[in-house]
């Protein structure tokens, strides 16, 4: 015979005051695991939110980003005209060869400096990104040392106002837009004429190639064509997988979070621990009229087992109620892949809260354990005498 569920849900809740320090104690656990696999999520989001299906990147074999790429200006050349490429009304190729370089500016509130990467793009590189939008200002004119950046970015470094100027290379830019590259990597970007970038740094190599290509068909062939031309030495792949393998600064921030759930949970398994033996002292007659009644070691035993788990489930609903409001907070870390300032947000998804629901239940399982077999194995005659 079971014990019905009410009966587990009322001695919750009857012994609340017992209970509470429990509830919080694995509501900041699950709060701090969702939280911290959240910027995982966001991370990961950011770079897969990334590119245009339509289009092919090109970089330098062997580099990990673009920021370790070179691209010959021969090399350019040639990639330029290949008959894959698709064309403009006008018949040019839609291709952009651009420059990626890292600087150092000082953030808002003299917050000390990070890395911005700054990308120079072809009069085509504009155009062959719609998911980037300008939402204030206008774009660069090229030549005159104008700069468009992204407006998350504006919001975290100094000078980057509209209208702002600030010094690079002992030159002074313009900041004249800012864009919004609707949560993709873009957003940790600013732009400017490639040309300009290559005559600041004296550079006379590219970082990349994006090219345009009308159909799957053709980006199959123009990857193979890419990759099988021993004068090039370049490796070719979809934007859109090329920044979604771009993922290696979530792995560590995953990791961090495995273990700081891991470290907090044991104290929160204590705590469900001492709880539920609170729990079966307070109720050891209790405990013995239900065996007097006829029911057996193995239903008391699951029905603490169900008490507790009931009791960290209540934890982890509250953990991630705690942690909902920072769903969409934007923030920044460094890249692994760059090295620049990575602006992206929150993601709690629903997902990640079922994990974190689940993650909770676990914990009240493993904290109930020892307490449910010290109340399935009470002498019925010790448990009706006890006070």
């Amino acid at each position: 015979m079971a014990l019905p569920l009410t009966y587990n849900v009322r001695n919750v809740f009857i012994r609340w005051r017992a209970t509470l320090a429990t509830v919080l104690g694995v509501a900041l656990v699950v709060a701090v695991y969702v939280l911290v696999q959240s910027l995982a999520i966001g991370l990961e989001k950011s770079s897969r939110n990334t590119g245009d299906p339509r289009n092919v990147m090109i970089v330098r074999k062997g580099s990990t980003a673009e920021s370790s790429s070179i691209i010959t200006r021969d090399q350019f050349k040639i990639v330029e005209y290949l008959p894959q490429i698709d064309q403009d009304t006008n018949g040019q190729p839609l291709v952009s060869a651009d420059v990626v370089v890292l600087i150092s500016l000082p953030r808002r509130e003299s917050n000390g400096e990070a890395h911005v990467l700054f990308r120079g793009v072809s009069p085509a590189g504009i155009d062959l990104r719609p998911q980037v939008s300008l939402v204030a200002g206008r774009w660069f004119t090229p030549g005159k040392r104008e700069v468009v950046v992204s407006r998350r970015l504006a919001a975290r470094f100094a000078n980057f106002d509209i209208g702002n100027k600030f010094k690079i290379a002992s030159k002074e830019l313009t900041v004249v837009g800012w864009s919004d590259g609707r949560n993709s990597a873009f957003d940790s970007e600013a732009w400017m004429d490639a040309d300009e970038v290559r005559a600041l740094f004296d550079r006379e190599q590219y970082s990349s190639v994006l090219a345009r290509v009308s159909d799957p068909a053709a980006a199959r062939e123009l990857i193979e064509r890419v990759e099988s031309d021993k004068r090039l030495a370049l490796r070719a792949d979809l934007e859109v997988k090329y920044y979604s393998a771009q993922t290696m600064t979530a792995i560590p921030i995953k990791i961090l979070g495995k273990f700081l759930a891991t470290a907090m949970s044991i104290g929160a398994i204590f705590a469900a621990m001492n709880t539920m033996y609170a729990s079966v002292g307070a109720r050891t007659r209790e405990i013995g009229t239900l065996r007097v009644l006829g029911f057996r070691r193995r239903t008391i035993l699951m029905s603490f087992l169900i008490e507790g788990a009931f009791l960290a489930l209540i934890g982890g609903v509250v953990g991630c109620l705690f942690s909902l409001p920072m769903h969409g907070y934007s923030t920044a870390t460094i890249s692994l892949e760059s090295f620049s300032e990575s602006v992206f947000q929150f993601r709690i998804t629903p997902l990640l809260a079922a994990k974190g629901l689940l993650f909770s239940i676990a914990v009240g399982l493993v904290g109930s354990l020892f307490p449910a077999m010290r109340a399935a194995r009470l002498p019925v005659i010790a448990a009706l005498k006890a006070v």
